[in-house]
């Protein structure tokens, strides 16, 4: 079976609660505990909320970043959960963040990132 560095989950969620995707200190407190849900180390934290509305961030961890932007008139958050190693499953923190955004539909991928070369997964990208 092919290794990667990482694992990289593009979700987006569709439907969420308004007033949650425009509160910049709750996104940061909801990306943060969702980090930690995930079994990640917190390393730095850097939230924006724009005006009119929407926020966008990221939580650094050790073992690479978690990033938002949030469009509230529309009830979407675009999220990437980008993780290596083994000891963390970007897949939690994914979940954790549908809950608390009280997203009615998610769609999410999967990107493996770093494939060596030789891996049976490598592609070639001209």
């Amino acid at each position: 079976m092919a290794s990667a560095l990482g694992r990289h989950v593009l979700c987006e969620l569709y439907g969420c609660d308004p007033e949650v995707l425009n509160d910049r200190k709750l996104i940061e407190r909801i990306l943060v505990d969702a980090a930690l849900e995930a079994g990640a180390e917190i390393r730095e934290v850097a939230f924006h909320k724009f005006s009119p509305q929407g926020v966008s961030g990221v939580v650094v961890i050790s073992e690479s970043h978690l990033a938002i932007h949030t469009w509230p008139e529309l009830g979407y958050a675009a999220v990437d959960v980008f993780t290596c190693g083994e000891r963390v499953d970007p897949w939690n923190a994914c979940e954790y963040i549908k809950v608390k955004f009280e997203a009615e539909r998610v769609t999410s991928l999967e990107v493996k990132r770093g494939v060596l070369p030789g891996d049976e997964q490598e592609r070639k990208v001209s």
